[in-house]
Protein backbone atom coordinates (compact mmCIF):
# COMPACT_ATOMS: atom_id res chain seq x y z
CA UNK A 1 0.00 0.00 0.00
CA UNK A 2 1.40 3.64 -1.01
CA UNK A 3 1.85 6.45 1.74
CA UNK A 4 -1.13 8.89 2.57
CA UNK A 5 1.41 11.10 1.66
CA UNK A 6 1.79 10.68 -1.84
CA UNK A 7 0.54 13.37 -3.72
CA UNK A 8 0.11 15.86 -0.33
CA UNK A 9 -3.76 16.25 -1.13
CA UNK A 10 -4.79 19.69 0.12
CA UNK A 11 -7.98 20.06 2.05
CA UNK A 12 -10.10 21.83 3.94
CA UNK A 13 -12.68 20.21 7.00
CA UNK A 14 -15.92 21.91 6.74
CA UNK A 15 -17.18 21.95 10.69
CA UNK A 16 -19.59 23.78 13.05
CA UNK A 17 -19.61 24.53 16.74
CA UNK A 18 -22.88 21.77 17.21
CA UNK A 19 -25.37 20.07 14.85
CA UNK A 20 -27.84 21.22 12.82
CA UNK A 21 -25.86 24.79 11.81
CA UNK A 22 -25.37 24.14 8.31
CA UNK A 23 -22.59 21.88 7.26
CA UNK A 24 -24.46 19.80 5.53
CA UNK A 25 -26.22 22.38 2.75
CA UNK A 26 -22.30 24.17 2.29
CA UNK A 27 -20.90 20.64 1.96
CA UNK A 28 -23.19 19.41 -1.10
CA UNK A 29 -23.18 23.24 -2.54
CA UNK A 30 -19.12 23.48 -2.33
CA UNK A 31 -18.92 19.89 -3.96
CA UNK A 32 -20.99 20.44 -6.68
CA UNK A 33 -20.16 24.16 -7.48
CA UNK A 34 -16.46 23.23 -7.56
CA UNK A 35 -16.67 20.49 -9.51
CA UNK A 36 -18.98 22.55 -12.33
CA UNK A 37 -15.78 24.59 -12.55
CA UNK A 38 -13.51 21.80 -13.25
CA UNK A 39 -12.14 20.41 -9.92
CA UNK A 40 -12.28 17.23 -9.18
CA UNK A 41 -13.03 17.32 -5.46
CA UNK A 42 -13.08 14.22 -2.80
CA UNK A 43 -15.69 14.05 -0.10
CA UNK A 44 -14.84 12.44 3.15
CA UNK A 45 -17.17 12.20 6.16
CA UNK A 46 -15.42 12.91 9.48
CA UNK A 47 -17.17 10.00 12.00
CA UNK A 48 -20.16 7.44 11.82
CA UNK A 49 -22.36 7.92 9.19
CA UNK A 50 -23.56 6.29 6.38
CA UNK A 51 -25.92 8.47 4.51
CA UNK A 52 -24.12 12.19 4.18
CA UNK A 53 -21.62 10.00 2.08
CA UNK A 54 -24.35 8.94 -0.30
CA UNK A 55 -24.73 12.71 -0.90
CA UNK A 56 -21.62 13.63 -1.63
CA UNK A 57 -20.42 11.01 -3.92
CA UNK A 58 -24.14 12.33 -5.68
CA UNK A 59 -22.66 15.71 -5.30
CA UNK A 60 -19.17 15.46 -6.30
CA UNK A 61 -19.22 12.26 -8.81
CA UNK A 62 -16.57 10.42 -6.77
CA UNK A 63 -17.15 7.97 -3.49
CA UNK A 64 -16.90 9.73 -0.46
CA UNK A 65 -15.04 8.07 2.85
CA UNK A 66 -15.18 7.96 6.31
CA UNK A 67 -12.44 9.29 8.51
CA UNK A 68 -12.82 8.17 12.07
CA UNK A 69 -10.07 8.68 14.87
CA UNK A 70 -12.17 6.37 17.33
CA UNK A 71 -12.74 3.73 15.48
CA UNK A 72 -9.81 3.10 12.64
CA UNK A 73 -6.08 2.45 13.36
CA UNK A 74 -3.55 4.63 11.68
CA UNK A 75 -3.14 2.30 9.34
CA UNK A 76 -6.61 1.84 8.28
CA UNK A 77 -6.73 5.74 8.19
CA UNK A 78 -4.48 6.07 6.15
CA UNK A 79 -5.15 3.30 3.68
CA UNK A 80 -9.03 5.80 3.44
CA UNK A 81 -7.15 8.74 2.97
CA UNK A 82 -4.77 7.51 0.35
CA UNK A 83 -8.04 6.54 -1.81
CA UNK A 84 -7.94 9.57 -3.58
CA UNK A 85 -6.49 9.12 -7.09
CA UNK A 86 -7.12 11.65 -9.33
CA UNK A 87 -8.41 13.83 -6.93
CA UNK A 88 -6.77 17.88 -6.61
CA UNK A 89 -8.99 19.09 -3.57
CA UNK A 90 -10.27 17.11 -0.17
CA UNK A 91 -13.38 18.51 1.31
CA UNK A 92 -14.71 16.90 4.64
CA UNK A 93 -17.48 17.58 6.67
CA UNK A 94 -17.55 17.60 10.08
CA UNK A 95 -20.46 15.45 12.19
CA UNK A 96 -22.13 16.84 15.40
CA UNK A 97 -19.64 20.02 17.42
CA UNK A 98 -16.37 20.50 15.85
CA UNK A 99 -14.63 19.11 19.28
CA UNK A 100 -17.59 16.82 20.21
CA UNK A 101 -16.82 12.80 20.72
CA UNK A 102 -16.30 10.41 23.36
CA UNK A 103 -14.91 9.94 26.71
CA UNK A 104 -12.56 7.74 26.72
CA UNK A 105 -10.25 7.78 23.42
CA UNK A 106 -10.20 4.86 20.83
CA UNK A 107 -7.65 4.06 18.48
CA UNK A 108 -6.17 7.30 17.12
CA UNK A 109 -8.72 9.75 19.33
CA UNK A 110 -12.10 10.54 20.76
CA UNK A 111 -13.75 10.75 17.29
CA UNK A 112 -13.90 14.62 16.78
CA UNK A 113 -13.80 16.29 14.16
CA UNK A 114 -10.76 18.41 15.48
CA UNK A 115 -8.99 14.86 15.97
CA UNK A 116 -9.33 14.87 12.55
CA UNK A 117 -8.29 18.41 10.89
CA UNK A 118 -5.26 17.56 13.85
CA UNK A 119 -4.37 14.66 12.03
CA UNK A 120 -4.75 15.45 8.86
CA UNK A 121 -3.45 18.99 9.03
CA UNK A 122 -6.38 20.45 6.71
CA UNK A 123 -7.75 23.94 8.44
CA UNK A 124 -11.17 24.14 9.48
CA UNK A 125 -14.33 26.24 7.82
CA UNK A 126 -16.30 27.00 10.36
CA UNK A 127 -20.02 27.01 9.30
CA UNK A 128 -22.26 29.58 12.00
CA UNK A 129 -25.99 29.09 12.63
CA UNK A 130 -25.77 33.17 13.51
CA UNK A 131 -29.97 33.15 14.27
CA UNK A 132 -30.76 34.48 17.39
CA UNK A 133 -27.02 36.66 17.88
CA UNK A 134 -24.97 38.85 16.38
CA UNK A 135 -21.59 39.77 17.94
CA UNK A 136 -22.16 36.86 19.84
CA UNK A 137 -20.99 34.90 17.18
CA UNK A 138 -17.80 35.82 16.96
CA UNK A 139 -16.89 35.32 20.55
CA UNK A 140 -18.26 31.64 19.36
CA UNK A 141 -16.11 31.70 16.83
CA UNK A 142 -13.00 32.91 18.57
CA UNK A 143 -13.53 30.24 21.26
CA UNK A 144 -13.26 27.68 18.62
CA UNK A 145 -10.18 29.02 17.31
CA UNK A 146 -8.42 28.77 20.95
CA UNK A 147 -9.85 25.70 22.38
CA UNK A 148 -6.73 23.12 20.68
CA UNK A 149 -3.69 24.32 19.42
CA UNK A 150 -3.17 21.82 16.99
CA UNK A 151 -5.86 22.82 14.66
CA UNK A 152 -6.69 25.89 12.55
CA UNK A 153 -9.67 27.76 12.09
CA UNK A 154 -9.31 29.36 8.46
CA UNK A 155 -12.48 30.87 8.09
CA UNK A 156 -16.38 31.25 8.87
CA UNK A 157 -19.48 30.63 6.55
CA UNK A 158 -22.70 33.05 8.59
CA UNK A 159 -25.95 30.96 7.94
CA UNK A 160 -29.20 31.77 8.50
CA UNK A 161 -28.25 35.46 8.62
CA UNK A 162 -31.47 37.47 8.91
CA UNK A 163 -30.96 40.89 6.49
CA UNK A 164 -27.65 43.13 5.93
CA UNK A 165 -28.04 44.78 8.79
CA UNK A 166 -27.70 41.66 11.14
CA UNK A 167 -25.19 40.60 8.66
CA UNK A 168 -22.88 43.77 9.51
CA UNK A 169 -23.43 43.19 13.94
CA UNK A 170 -21.79 40.01 12.92
CA UNK A 171 -18.75 40.96 10.88
CA UNK A 172 -18.16 43.48 13.87
CA UNK A 173 -17.66 40.66 15.89
CA UNK A 174 -15.98 38.89 13.02
CA UNK A 175 -13.30 41.61 12.80
CA UNK A 176 -12.84 41.66 16.91
CA UNK A 177 -11.66 37.64 16.72
CA UNK A 178 -9.94 38.18 13.79
CA UNK A 179 -11.23 35.66 11.54
CA UNK A 180 -12.17 36.41 8.06
CA UNK A 181 -15.77 35.91 6.90
CA UNK A 182 -15.90 33.61 3.82
CA UNK A 183 -19.42 33.23 3.32
CA UNK A 184 -22.66 34.59 4.00
CA UNK A 185 -26.06 32.40 3.16
CA UNK A 186 -29.75 34.15 4.33
CA UNK A 187 -32.38 31.77 5.43
CA UNK A 188 -33.55 29.63 2.81
CA UNK A 189 -35.96 26.57 4.47
CA UNK A 190 -36.75 25.36 0.71
CA UNK A 191 -33.22 24.32 0.37
CA UNK A 192 -33.31 22.16 3.59
CA UNK A 193 -33.30 18.06 3.38
CA UNK A 194 -35.96 16.48 4.34
CA UNK A 195 -35.01 13.59 7.52
CA UNK A 196 -36.33 11.07 9.06
CA UNK A 197 -35.79 8.94 12.62
CA UNK A 198 -32.21 7.96 11.18
CA UNK A 199 -30.93 11.32 9.63
CA UNK A 200 -31.76 12.67 6.60
CA UNK A 201 -34.20 10.90 3.72
CA UNK A 202 -31.32 8.54 1.80
CA UNK A 203 -29.73 10.11 -1.37
CA UNK A 204 -31.57 7.43 -3.75
CA UNK A 205 -35.07 8.25 -1.82
CA UNK A 206 -34.97 11.71 -3.90
CA UNK A 207 -36.38 11.79 -7.31
CA UNK A 208 -35.60 15.59 -8.08
CA UNK A 209 -31.76 15.08 -6.13
CA UNK A 210 -30.21 16.66 -9.08
CA UNK A 211 -31.96 19.40 -9.21
CA UNK A 212 -31.57 19.75 -5.04
CA UNK A 213 -27.81 19.25 -5.85
CA UNK A 214 -27.68 21.91 -8.68
CA UNK A 215 -29.82 24.71 -6.50
CA UNK A 216 -28.15 24.15 -3.15
CA UNK A 217 -24.46 24.67 -5.46
CA UNK A 218 -25.97 27.95 -7.51
CA UNK A 219 -27.02 28.94 -3.72
CA UNK A 220 -23.68 28.79 -1.80
CA UNK A 221 -21.82 30.22 -5.26
CA UNK A 222 -24.01 33.31 -4.82
CA UNK A 223 -23.27 33.74 -1.25
CA UNK A 224 -19.77 32.08 -0.68
CA UNK A 225 -16.29 33.25 -2.09
CA UNK A 226 -15.32 30.04 -3.44
CA UNK A 227 -11.95 31.25 -4.43
CA UNK A 228 -11.26 32.10 -0.99
CA UNK A 229 -12.23 28.94 0.34
CA UNK A 230 -10.43 26.90 -2.16
CA UNK A 231 -6.94 29.32 -1.61
CA UNK A 232 -7.02 28.18 2.29
CA UNK A 233 -7.20 24.85 1.86
CA UNK A 234 -3.59 23.04 3.07
CA UNK A 235 -1.87 19.56 1.63
CA UNK A 236 -2.46 16.36 3.82
CA UNK A 237 0.74 16.67 6.21
CA UNK A 238 2.96 14.72 6.39
CA UNK A 239 2.98 11.35 8.32
CA UNK A 240 4.63 7.98 9.03
CA UNK A 241 4.20 6.29 5.58
CA UNK A 242 1.60 3.71 6.09
CA UNK A 243 2.51 -0.53 6.57
CA UNK A 244 1.01 -3.01 4.37
CA UNK A 245 -0.98 -4.42 6.76
CA UNK A 246 -4.81 -3.49 6.79
CA UNK A 247 -6.60 -4.27 9.36
CA UNK A 248 -10.21 -5.08 7.91
CA UNK A 249 -9.95 -7.73 5.07
CA UNK A 250 -12.88 -9.16 2.67
CA UNK A 251 -15.34 -11.68 4.40
CA UNK A 252 -14.83 -13.58 0.80
CA UNK A 253 -13.52 -13.44 -2.62
CA UNK A 254 -16.76 -13.51 -3.97
CA UNK A 255 -19.41 -11.22 -1.86
CA UNK A 256 -22.75 -10.82 -2.27
CA UNK A 257 -23.99 -7.35 -0.75
CA UNK A 258 -27.71 -6.47 -0.37
CA UNK A 259 -28.29 -3.31 -1.64
CA UNK A 260 -31.28 -1.30 -2.62
CA UNK A 261 -33.36 1.31 -0.67
CA UNK A 262 -33.87 -1.18 2.14
CA UNK A 263 -29.93 -2.08 2.47
CA UNK A 264 -27.94 0.83 1.66
CA UNK A 265 -25.80 1.70 5.11
CA UNK A 266 -22.48 0.08 4.36
CA UNK A 267 -19.49 1.98 5.14
CA UNK A 268 -17.71 2.77 1.34
CA UNK A 269 -14.18 2.68 3.05
CA UNK A 270 -15.23 -1.01 3.79
CA UNK A 271 -16.14 -1.65 0.25
CA UNK A 272 -13.29 -0.04 -1.13
CA UNK A 273 -10.80 -2.00 1.01
CA UNK A 274 -12.24 -5.20 -0.35
CA UNK A 275 -12.40 -3.98 -3.38
CA UNK A 276 -8.87 -3.37 -3.19
CA UNK A 277 -7.92 -6.39 -1.73
CA UNK A 278 -9.20 -8.10 -4.79
CA UNK A 279 -12.77 -9.01 -3.99
CA UNK A 280 -15.58 -9.05 -6.04
CA UNK A 281 -18.63 -7.51 -5.22
CA UNK A 282 -21.73 -9.19 -6.57
CA UNK A 283 -25.02 -7.09 -5.54
CA UNK A 284 -28.70 -8.28 -5.27
CA UNK A 285 -31.77 -6.68 -3.92
CA UNK A 286 -33.49 -8.21 -1.14
CA UNK A 287 -36.99 -5.53 -2.26
CA UNK A 288 -36.47 -6.60 -6.03
CA UNK A 289 -36.97 -10.61 -4.15
CA UNK A 290 -33.56 -11.44 -5.71
CA UNK A 291 -31.45 -13.99 -3.97
CA UNK A 292 -27.69 -13.57 -3.35
CA UNK A 293 -26.01 -14.80 -6.65
CA UNK A 294 -25.31 -18.98 -5.71
CA UNK A 295 -21.25 -18.69 -7.40
CA UNK A 296 -20.27 -16.02 -3.88
CA UNK A 297 -18.98 -17.78 -1.23
CA UNK A 298 -20.50 -15.19 1.71
CA UNK A 299 -23.90 -13.25 2.04
CA UNK A 300 -23.50 -9.64 3.71
CA UNK A 301 -26.89 -7.92 4.39
CA UNK A 302 -26.34 -4.32 5.73
CA UNK A 303 -28.48 -1.62 7.18
CA UNK A 304 -31.14 0.59 6.43
CA UNK A 305 -34.58 1.17 6.67
CA UNK A 306 -36.26 -2.48 6.58
CA UNK A 307 -38.90 -1.61 8.46
CA UNK A 308 -40.31 1.08 5.82
CA UNK A 309 -40.42 -1.89 3.85
CA UNK A 310 -40.86 -4.71 6.10
CA UNK A 311 -44.32 -5.79 4.08
CA UNK A 312 -42.39 -6.35 0.62
CA UNK A 313 -39.75 -8.48 1.94
CA UNK A 314 -41.97 -10.16 4.17
CA UNK A 315 -43.82 -11.53 0.70
CA UNK A 316 -39.89 -11.59 -1.03
CA UNK A 317 -40.20 -15.26 -0.93
CA UNK A 318 -37.53 -16.34 -4.04
CA UNK A 319 -35.20 -13.68 -1.93
CA UNK A 320 -36.02 -15.73 1.75
CA UNK A 321 -35.51 -19.16 -0.23
CA UNK A 322 -32.43 -18.35 -1.58
CA UNK A 323 -30.67 -16.81 1.02
CA UNK A 324 -32.07 -20.11 3.16
CA UNK A 325 -30.61 -22.19 0.57
CA UNK A 326 -27.10 -20.06 0.81
CA UNK A 327 -27.01 -20.00 4.40
CA UNK A 328 -26.61 -24.23 5.01
CA UNK A 329 -23.28 -23.89 3.17
CA UNK A 330 -22.00 -20.32 2.89
CA UNK A 331 -21.83 -17.83 5.86
CA UNK A 332 -24.50 -14.96 5.75
CA UNK A 333 -23.63 -11.83 8.37
CA UNK A 334 -26.47 -9.08 8.94
CA UNK A 335 -25.58 -5.33 10.27
CA UNK A 336 -28.79 -3.68 12.15
CA UNK A 337 -31.37 -3.75 9.79
CA UNK A 338 -29.85 -6.70 7.60
CA UNK A 339 -29.88 -8.27 11.19
CA UNK A 340 -33.44 -7.98 11.82
CA UNK A 341 -34.08 -9.17 8.42
CA UNK A 342 -32.05 -12.52 9.18
CA UNK A 343 -34.31 -13.07 12.48
CA UNK A 344 -37.83 -14.24 12.60
CA UNK A 345 -39.99 -11.42 12.70
CA UNK A 346 -40.23 -7.82 12.69
CA UNK A 347 -43.15 -5.58 14.49
CA UNK A 348 -43.29 -2.02 12.15
CA UNK A 349 -44.17 1.10 13.79
CA UNK A 350 -48.09 0.49 13.54
CA UNK A 351 -47.18 -2.78 15.27
CA UNK A 352 -47.97 -5.51 12.53
CA UNK A 353 -45.61 -8.49 12.88
CA UNK A 354 -43.99 -9.49 9.33
CA UNK A 355 -42.06 -12.60 9.25
CA UNK A 356 -38.65 -12.12 8.17
CA UNK A 357 -36.33 -14.81 7.23
CA UNK A 358 -36.87 -16.65 10.19
CA UNK A 359 -32.53 -17.54 10.20
CA UNK A 360 -32.06 -16.57 13.49
CA UNK A 361 -34.72 -16.47 16.17
CA UNK A 362 -34.46 -12.48 16.76
CA UNK A 363 -37.75 -10.63 16.81
CA UNK A 364 -38.00 -7.40 16.59
CA UNK A 365 -40.43 -4.48 17.40
CA UNK A 366 -40.36 -0.70 16.04
CA UNK A 367 -43.76 -0.25 17.24
CA UNK A 368 -42.09 0.03 20.98
CA UNK A 369 -39.49 2.71 20.27
CA UNK A 370 -35.98 2.89 22.01
CA UNK A 371 -32.97 5.00 21.32
CA UNK A 372 -29.39 2.84 20.83
CA UNK A 373 -26.63 5.25 19.95
CA UNK A 374 -22.59 5.11 19.94
CA UNK A 375 -19.64 3.69 19.79
CA UNK A 376 -19.31 -0.27 20.41
CA UNK A 377 -16.35 -2.52 20.69
CA UNK A 378 -16.92 -5.91 20.20
CA UNK A 379 -14.69 -8.77 21.25
CA UNK A 380 -16.22 -12.08 18.73
CA UNK A 381 -17.24 -15.08 20.39
CA UNK A 382 -16.84 -17.02 17.19
CA UNK A 383 -16.13 -16.23 13.83
CA UNK A 384 -17.76 -14.18 11.36
CA UNK A 385 -16.66 -13.71 7.84
CA UNK A 386 -13.70 -11.69 7.93
CA UNK A 387 -13.19 -12.26 11.24
CA UNK A 388 -11.79 -15.32 13.87
CA UNK A 389 -13.58 -15.47 17.17
CA UNK A 390 -11.73 -13.26 19.64
CA UNK A 391 -11.34 -10.49 16.97
CA UNK A 392 -11.61 -7.07 18.70
CA UNK A 393 -14.03 -5.12 16.54
CA UNK A 394 -14.78 -1.32 16.15
CA UNK A 395 -18.24 -0.14 15.15
CA UNK A 396 -21.37 2.29 15.67
CA UNK A 397 -24.65 1.46 16.72
CA UNK A 398 -27.81 3.92 16.27
CA UNK A 399 -31.09 2.23 15.52
CA UNK A 400 -34.63 2.46 17.35
CA UNK A 401 -35.49 -1.26 17.56
CA UNK A 402 -36.77 -2.98 20.97
CA UNK A 403 -35.54 -6.52 20.86
CA UNK A 404 -38.46 -9.01 21.95
CA UNK A 405 -36.38 -11.99 22.06
CA UNK A 406 -32.70 -12.79 21.13
CA UNK A 407 -32.83 -16.76 21.87
CA UNK A 408 -29.81 -17.52 20.01
CA UNK A 409 -26.14 -17.74 21.04
CA UNK A 410 -24.91 -14.62 21.54
CA UNK A 411 -22.15 -13.59 19.01
CA UNK A 412 -19.51 -11.45 20.92
CA UNK A 413 -19.09 -9.22 23.94
CA UNK A 414 -19.94 -5.58 23.59
CA UNK A 415 -19.39 -2.45 25.37
CA UNK A 416 -19.78 1.23 25.03
CA UNK A 417 -17.17 3.81 24.15
CA UNK A 418 -16.63 4.61 27.82
CA UNK A 419 -16.22 0.31 28.65
CA UNK A 420 -19.70 -0.02 29.78
CA UNK A 421 -21.21 -3.63 28.65
CA UNK A 422 -24.31 -3.37 26.47
CA UNK A 423 -27.19 -5.55 26.41
CA UNK A 424 -27.36 -5.71 22.15
CA UNK A 425 -24.79 -8.62 21.68
CA UNK A 426 -25.43 -9.98 18.06
CA UNK A 427 -26.47 -13.48 17.31
CA UNK A 428 -24.81 -16.14 15.82
CA UNK A 429 -26.84 -19.83 14.42
CA UNK A 430 -24.80 -22.31 12.69
CA UNK A 431 -23.09 -20.06 9.61
CA UNK A 432 -25.75 -17.10 10.16
CA UNK A 433 -24.53 -14.24 11.52
CA UNK A 434 -25.99 -10.68 12.61
CA UNK A 435 -25.20 -7.50 14.95
CA UNK A 436 -26.76 -4.37 15.78
CA UNK A 437 -23.39 -2.40 15.35
CA UNK A 438 -22.41 -1.56 12.09
CA UNK A 439 -18.80 -2.31 11.22
CA UNK A 440 -16.26 0.34 10.62
CA UNK A 441 -12.79 -1.18 11.82
CA UNK A 442 -10.36 -3.47 13.65
CA UNK A 443 -8.67 -3.19 16.65
CA UNK A 444 -4.83 -3.41 15.52
CA UNK A 445 -3.48 -6.66 16.02
CA UNK A 446 -7.03 -8.54 16.91
CA UNK A 447 -7.81 -9.34 13.32
CA UNK A 448 -8.18 -13.03 11.58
Amino acid sequence: MSSPTAGRLPGLIVAAPKSSSGKTTLTLGLLRALSRRGRRVQPFKCGPDYIDPAFHAAAAGRASYNLDSWALSGDDLGYVLDMCEGADLALAEGSMGLFDGVARPGALGDGSNADMAAFTGWPVVLVLDVSGQAQSAGALALGCARYREDISIAGVVLNRVASPRHEALIRVGMEKAGLPVLGVLPKRPDLVLPERHLGLVQAGDHADLEARLEALADFVEAHVDLDAVQALARPLREMPAASARVDLRPPGQRIALAQDVAFSFVYPHLVAIWRAAGAEILPFSPLADEPPDASCDVAWLPGGYPELHAGRIAAASRFKAGLAEFARTRPVHGECGGYMVLGAGLVDAQGERHAMTGLLGLETSFARRSMHLGYRVARLRSVIPGFEAEAVLRGHEFHYTTILDQPDEPLADVSDANGTTVAETGSRRGLVTGSFFHLIGAAAGERS
